[in-house]
Formats: structure tokens, C-alpha cells, sequence
């Protein structure tokens, strides 16, 4: 199958998805479709997924902020929230290796796997907040994986956090040296994979339980709460906009 916007290598047990937009990788709907592609045709043998980004910059900045629109926002969570629905319900043991920037969409991809092999120089962050936006998905899996209080400081402010910090609240796996996050994940699979697979993939299936219809429940209605209430508020449009014209947005608080 062609892409245009990913890469994908096959070997063995594992694939390695590229994201390939440098020099931010940005997750527009097309690549975010092509990355469904992708996982819809692994075969019944792919036992690991990996993730990265192509250059030197970035994992992903994040999804595209035109599609953020009203008129747009629709089928882009539909297309990214498809991707992590496969993620959720595959049998397969996922790792994101982290280069630069992970932000926004980017952020919770990565975050989503069950690895996260970030280099020391990685930064991550939710910055919706500062677009009048929030993350639905974020919302949903980060009090679960790094607490309340700890998802409160990362989505209400939109600030960016160091690797290091990140492993410290549990949202990054291992943080290695720069330029080393793709052999670190190649090591981590190599080692996962000597045990056996089916055991493996019972132990995965069992661990994604709550990924279940608790975790369908409390993402459709983070879905219809951005789509029926936050898209229809002025700040939400002004938010877009003014980052589109490179100026300051003025809120009004509805």
C-alpha cells in the first residue's frame, strides 16, 4: 500500500509506523487515516507496533489546528479517535519512540501506547487550552494514567514539560540519551518478544480491559461534549483564528 504522509516497515513480529510530515509531523486528517490504513493491514503475525517521527524536531506537534474548525472537527475525531479505538482493541504491544516535540494530538498518541521511549531532549504538553480548545482524549485516559491533579496541571495550563518530568508523572516509560529512542525501542521489543507470544498477547488483552466500553463510554461523551457544547462558543473559533493569524485571541468567555 502507498502513504503519503507515513511510512511503514514490516519485520518479523513488529511494525514500525513513521510518521512523515517533517519538520513537525503534524496529524492532519489524511495522515491520521493512512495511520488506520496501516494498522487495518498488519498481519494476523504483527505482535508490536512502533511509532516515531521522522527528523530531527518532532514526534508530532499535534493535530492540524485548521481542523479544529467546526466544519472539520467532526471527521478529525473521528479519524484520530478511530486510530486510538484499533490501538485499544488490538492485541498488539505498542511503543512510541519520542524524538523533540510531543504536543497536543502528538502527546496522546504517544502516551497511549504502552511504551514510551522518549530521548532527553523530548518535550510533551497539551496545549488546546491556549487555542480555547482541550484534548478529548487527554481528558478521558490521563486521570487514569497519571492522576487528577497531575492532568489538571497538564491540560488546564497547556504548559510543555521536560522528558524527565513526563517520566515523572508517568506518562513516559524510559528517557535515553539523545538520537537513542529508536534503538532503545528495538532493544525493549527484542526483550519483550523472547517470552511467549501468546502469553504476551493474554497479558495485553487482559491488561486493556478498562480500555473496554467504560473507556467507549467516557470518550463518546468527551466527543459530544466538544463537539455539541466547545465548538459552538465564540472562544473556541476565536482561539483557531487567532493562531491561524499569528495575533493574540480576545476571550469572551462564551
Amino acid at each position: 500500500m502507498g502513504f503519503q504522509s507515513i511510512q511503514l516497515e514490516s519485520a518479523e513480529r513488529s511494525a514500525w509506523i513513521l510518521l512523515s510530515k517533517p519538520p513537525l509531523n503534524i496529524l492532519d486528517i489524511p495522515m491520521m487515516e493512512e495511520i488506520s490504513a496501516a494498522l487495518d493491514g498488519l498481519s494476523k503475525e504483527t505482535d508490536f507496533v512502533l511509532l516515531s517521527g521522522a527528523g530531527e524536531k518532532a514526534f508530532s506537534a499535534g493535530a492540524d489546528v485548521r481542523d479544529h474548525a467546526p466544519e472539520r472537527a467532526g471527521r478529525m475525531l473521528q479519524a484520530f479517535h478511530g486510530i486510538i479505538r484499533k490501538l485499544a482493541l488490538g492485541e498488539w504491544i505498542t511503543v512510541a519512540a519520542v524524538r523533540g516535540i510531543c504536543l497536543g494530538g502528538g502527546c496522546e498518541l504517544a502516551s497511549f501506547c504502552d511504551f514510551v521511549i522518549a530521548e532527553e531532549s523530548a518535550t510533551f504538553g497539551q496545549p488546546e487550552i491556549k487555542l480555547g480548545c482541550f484534548p478529548p482524549l487527554a481528558v478521558v485516559t490521563f486521570p487514569r494514567l497519571i492522576g487528577p491533579r497531575a492532568t489538571a496541571d497538564l491540560i488546564l495550563t497547556g504548559r510543555t514539560i521536560s522528558a524527565r518530568e513526563a517520566r515523572e508523572m508517568g506518562l513516559v516509560t524510559r528517557v535515553v540519551g539523545d538520537g537513542e529512542a529508536k534503538e532503545a525501542a528495538r532493544e525493549l521489543i527484542g526483550e519483550i518478544g523472547s517470552k511467549s507470544a501468546s502469553a504476551l498477547r493474554i497479558a495485553r488483552k487482559a491488561m486493556g480491559r478498562f480500555r473496554g466500553s467504560e473507556f467507549e463510554e467516557a470518550l463518546h461523551a468527551s466527543e459530544e461534549l466538544y463537539i455539541r457544547e466547545l465548538l459552538h462558543t465564540h472562544d473556541a473559533e476565536e482561539g483557531v483564528r487567532a493562531f491561524l493569524e499569528k495575533r493574540s485571541p480576545a476571550w469572551q468567555g462564551r
